[in-house]
């Protein structure tokens, strides 16, 4: 099945009306959510992504492009340069793809920070049209809906993890809105040599900035030191109780919607991904994570 989606994939990118000759797309990873190829073209080098619209995760390709344009404003995506129904083209960034210890490196990390503030900041800006929102715990629900009505092999697990999600909700409190990435895994961070590029628009919006922090530290595996330097380096003052524990309360949020977006992929995704082991994975880290922000509390 994934061969026979890569096959019609690099078709509709190959015969794409912009291209000048003729192209060979190049499968950029394996993907876990949409299908990428670089593709080079008389000298220029562009991304081509292919992927509809995801109603099981919330995914609408019209907020995306509109989120990613927004990103553009802010001048930390790459330009957009073609649309079609179900393709986006941009250029090419010739860079390092970011692994977890790329961004674990301190030197790294301050390059990072300034990236998020200026995207928080500017992007709505530059927004049109309808207003994105990314709010974790509202996609949690949806998930444990899905999964009820799915008879999910995990849906005995659901009563006890909808229960710590409202905990998290409630320790999260009100929140200050921003424009956020909301999927800062490493893979969508490229450093040019010069600068940092955030890519991979499918869930931007409107949320509180501790969830691209959270996300960020439990992502990469932060180490405790490094969360404390970057909630300093973001609010510009050193983290007291309070901001410490409603931004423990999210970094747990955003591990369990990484968890429960591999539950959902389980059922729905067709490509060639071991969606259980990354459950697992995932449901390990959040739960070690809120031992730690429950024994802190």
């Amino acid at each position: 099945m994934t061969q026979d989606l890569h096959k019609e994939a690099r078709r509709k990118a190959a015969s794409l009306s912009i291209w000048k000759g003729t192209v060979e797309p190049e499968l950029l990873g394996a993907g876990i959510t949409n299908i990428n190829f670089k593709v080079v073209d008389v000298g220029e080098a562009y991304v081509v992504r292919i992927g509809g619209d995801i109603p099981e995760h919330g995914i609408s390709r019209q907020s995306e492009i509109a989120s990613c344009r927004a990103a553009i404003g802010a001048g930390v995506a790459p330009e957009l340069l073609h649309l079609e129904p179900g393709i986006q083209v941009s250029r090419f960034i010739d860079g390092r793809t970011y692994g977890e210890a790329d961004v674990r490196e301190q030197a790294n990390l301050e390059r990072i920070v300034p990236v998020l503030k200026r995207l928080h900041r500017e992007a709505p800006r530059h927004l049109r049209g309808a207003a994105p929102l990314f709010w974790v715990f509202h996609v949690l629900r949806d998930y444990a809906g899905r999964m009820a009505d799915d008879r999910h092999r995990l849906v005995a697990s659901l009563p006890r993890l909808m229960g710590i999600a409202q905990e998290l909700e409630d320790a999260v409190g009100p929140i200050r809105l921003v424009f956020g990435h909301n999927d800062l895994l490493p893979a969508n961070i490229i450093d040019d040599g010069q600068r940092i590029w955030l890519i991979d628009w499918d869930y931007a919006g409107f949320n509180s900035p501790l969830f691209d922090l959270g996300g960020l530290a439990s992502n990469n595996q932060l180490s405790s030191e490094q969360e404390h330097w970057l909630l300093e380096a973001y609010f510009e003052r050193p983290p007291d109780d309070d901001l410490l524990n409603r931004y423990g309360a999210m970094k747990c949020a955003s591990l369990l919607r990484e968890a429960m977006w591999s539950m959902i992929q389980e059922r729905y995704s067709s490509l060639d991904f071991d969606y259980v082991a990354y459950t697992a994975e995932n449901l390990d880290r959040f739960e070690r994570a809120l031992a730690d922000w429950r024994g802190q509390a």
